[in-house]
């Protein structure tokens, strides 16, 4: 079977596991619509939703528009955003042909958070995690290291930020619910280590700004970050200055 005969499915947020084993076959093509796919422009978006979605709903679009995928399955509950049930709406109006499937992750399940808490590189680490979202099975074990820098928010659309982060930084926020396959787990989500300086990200008017400022005012060594669809040199000069101040220089350590 070639890729042209095989079924085009997307997926936003983080399907229930229950959805993820049914496409779990050599007749379906999964694309995670959150993430940039080829050289679609986020301005493919422009005339369907504002300018004031986060860049993550706004990739959805572009994407979704362009791929036109035979089903997409967007989670509209507590794990995913308010926007996105605006953004299903949106979905059902200007694609006709393609069938929206509203669904709500209520997963329990503890699936373990291996790669927020092991050494390597962190862009490497969050594209596995990334990644896991379309498999239901359990994750490989890694040891842990001790933590000298974290990251804690959703994975960013730019991930070339994640460059500028030590091997030693630990994930946290949303980014760890996502590899427990537990996205709508606030306990999880809320936590973080007191004891290594953090950077506390979100994307720019995602509605996680509220809570990563909140909590980087409350951690004592902590940095509140917002970018938008790319990282200019004024993140990238925060995130640098931040972690030079607070010790982890060296990306390899």
């Amino acid at each position: 079977m070639t890729t042209a005969d095989r079924q085009r499915v997307g997926i936003v947020g983080i399907p229930p596991l229950a959805v993820i084993k049914t496409l779990a076959s050599p007749d379906i093509e999964i694309y995670d619509l959150d993430e940039p796919q080829g050289k679609i422009n986020i301005e493919t978006a422009s005339p369907f939703l504002p300018r004031v979605y986060c860049g993550i709903l706004r990739t959805v679009v572009a994407n979704a528009v362009t791929i036109r995928p035979e089903r997409i399955y967007i989670d509209t509950g507590a794990g995913k955003c308010d926007c996105a049930v605006h953004t299903a709406t949106v979905l059902s109006d200007i694609l006709p042909d393609t069938e929206i499937i509203r669904t709500r992750n209520d997963d329990k399940e503890n699936f373990g958070t291996p790669l927020c808490k092991t050494k390597g590189d962190l862009l490497s680490r969050m594209t596995d995690i990334t990644a896991s979202v379309q498999t239901v099975n359990p994750y490989k074990e890694h040891p842990p290291c001790p933590a000298t820098a974290g990251f804690w928010g959703v994975p960013p659309r730019d991930f070339s930020i994640l460059e500028l982060f030590p091997d030693t930084t630990h994930i946290y926020g949303w980014a760890r619910c996502m590899e427990n396959k537990t996205p709508d787990n606030l306990d999880l989500e809320m936590h973080f280590n007191a004891d290594v300086p953090t950077i506390f990200f979100a994307q720019s008017f995602c509605a996680k700004t509220a809570i990563a400022r909140h909590l980087a005012a409350r951690h004592p060594h902590g940095l509140y970050l917002d970018c938008d669809v790319s990282a200019g040199n004024s993140a990238r000069a925060k995130i640098q200055a931040f972690l030079e101040l607070s010790g982890p220089v060296s990306k390899r350590s």
